[in-house]
C-alpha cells in the first residue's frame, strides 16, 4: 500500500485554485480531455462520482470540480467511496481519503459493505457489491448517472481479459462506449467513464501534483488477480512494441458492428415481446433472428424483469435458448427470471424472493 499522509497540522479548508492549477501544461491538457468528453453528454444536474481514493478517483473528483467552476455549472455532484472492509485497514484509509477531500470542500460519504464474505470469487462478487451499493444510494437521491475513472489502461485490460474468456462482439467492444446503462429496480441509471481517453500516468500526474495523496490497493501488486498478471502482460507488449493505436482501431470497428446488433435487438424486443401484468410475452418470431440477437435480446428481458445489474452467465443462457427452440414444453429459472415456454408461447415473470 502505498500512502501519502496529509499534514497534521492545523487543516486550512480551501478550494481548489484552478487558475494557477491549470497553468502546469500537463494538467491543462487532461482537463481540456475531460471537458470534450464529459461537455458532449446529456447528463442531470444530480450526478454521483464513485471513488476509490486511486489516483484515478481523485484525479476525476478535481476534474469534475474544475468543470463545475469554469463553465458555471449547475451540476450538483455527489461523492461515494465504498468500503469493501476487505483489509484490517479499509476503514482507516476510507477516512484519510475523506479527509483529502474535505481539505479541497467535498464532502466524501463512506458506503460499507457489511455482513460475511465470500471465500472465492471475491473480485467479481466485490464489483457486483460496489454497484449495488451506489445504485441503492443513487436512488436514495434521485441521481441517474454515476461517474467512474476507468481511463485507457483499464480498457486494454478488460479487452484481453474478455479475449481470453471468448467473449463476442459485444463484450469486446463494449467498454469502449464512454455511456452504459444499467437497469435497477424500476431505474436505468447510466455509468459514464469519461476518463477513457486518458491514460493512468496522467491521472497519477494530476493526483500527485494536487492532492500529494493517494492510496494503492496492495492487491495491485498480487499475481493471484487475473487484472494484475494481464496488466504485466500489457507492459511486456508495449515493451515489444504493440501497436495500440492500431488495436484501437479495430476495436472501434467492432464497436460499429455492436451497435447495429443493439438495433436489430431492440427491433426484435419492439415487434416480438408483449409486456402484460408483469409478465414479457414472447411470440415465436423471437427466436427466428440471429443467434446473436436472440442472445442479447433474451438477456435484455432477463435483467429488465430480474432488476439485476447484470445478465446471467453466457453459457447457461446458451443451453436454455436451446431448450426453448427445442422443445414445445419447457420451464425454468434464470438469472432471477422464471421462463416458460407452452407450444410456440413463452413467459418470462420475475421469481419471487424468499422472505429472510
Amino acid at each position: 500500500m502505498k500512502k501519502k499522509s496529509l499534514s497534521a497540522k492545523k487543516e486550512i479548508v480551501k478550494q481548489f485554485n484552478f487558475k494557477k492549477i491549470l497553468k502546469d501544461k500537463r494538467i491543462f491538457e487532461v482537463y481540456k480531455v475531460f471537458e470534450k468528453e464529459f461537455g458532449n453528454l446529456n447528463y442531470s444536474n444530480n450526478i454521483a462520482l464513485a471513488v476509490s481514493g486511486g489516483p484515478d478517483s481523485l484525479a476525476l473528483c478535481f476534474l469534475i470540480s474544475c468543470f463545475k467552476s469554469k463553465k458555471n455549472n449547475d451540476i450538483k455532484p455527489k461523492f461515494y467511496l465504498v468500503d469493501h472492509n476487505l483489509r484490517n485497514n479499509s476503514a482507516e484509509e476510507a477516512k484519510l481519503v475523506k479527509k483529502c477531500l474535505k481539505s479541497k470542500k467535498i464532502n466524501l460519504k463512506i458506503l460499507k459493505w457489511k455482513g460475511k464474505k465470500p471465500s472465492s470469487n471475491l473480485q467479481s462478487i466485490a464489483r457486483k457489491k460496489r454497484y449495488e451499493l451506489l445504485f441503492n444510494e443513487c436512488k436514495k437521491n434521485n441521481i441517474k448517472t454515476i461517474l467512474t475513472a476507468h481511463h485507457e489502461d483499464d480498457f486494454y485490460e478488460t479487452f484481453f481479459s474478455r479475449l481470453l474468456r471468448g467473449s463476442g462482439t459485444e463484450g469486446l467492444s463494449s467498454f469502449m462506449e464512454i455511456e452504459k446503462k444499467f437497469f435497477f429496480q424500476e431505474n436505468i441509471i447510466t455509468l459514464v467513464r469519461p476518463l477513457l481517453n486518458l491514460n493512468k500516468q496522467d491521472l497519477l500526474y494530476v493526483s500527485k501534483n494536487i492532492y500529494n495523496f493517494y492510496i494503492e490497493d496492495p492487491s495491485n501488486q498480487m499475481d493471484k488477480f487475473e487484472r494484475v498478471r494481464l496488466r504485466n502482460l500489457i507492459l511486456s507488449l508495449k515493451k515489444q512494441g504493440l501497436n495500440f493505436n492500431k488495436l484501437k482501431l479495430t476495436l472501434n470497428n467492432l464497436s460499429s458492428t455492436n451497435r447495429a446488433i443493439k438495433e436489430m435487438v431492440n427491433r426484435n424486443i419492439s415487434e416480438n415481446v408483449y409486456f402484460n401484468k408483469e409478465k414479457y410475452l414472447i411470440s415465436s418470431n423471437f427466436f427466428l433472428q440471429p443467434e446473436e440477437v436472440v442472445f442479447r435480446s433474451l438477456s435484455t428481458l432477463i435483467k429488465k424483469i430480474s432488476e439485476k445489474v447484470y445478465p446471467p452467465r453466457g453459457k447457461k443462457m446458451v443451453k436454455f435458448i436451446n431448450e426453448l427452440k427445442n422443445n414445445d414444453q419447457f420451464k425454468g429459472t434464470l438469472g432471477g427470471a422464471i421462463i416458460e415456454k407452452v407450444h410456440n408461447s413463452v413467459v418470462v415473470t420475475r421469481e419471487k424472493t424468499k422472505k429472510s
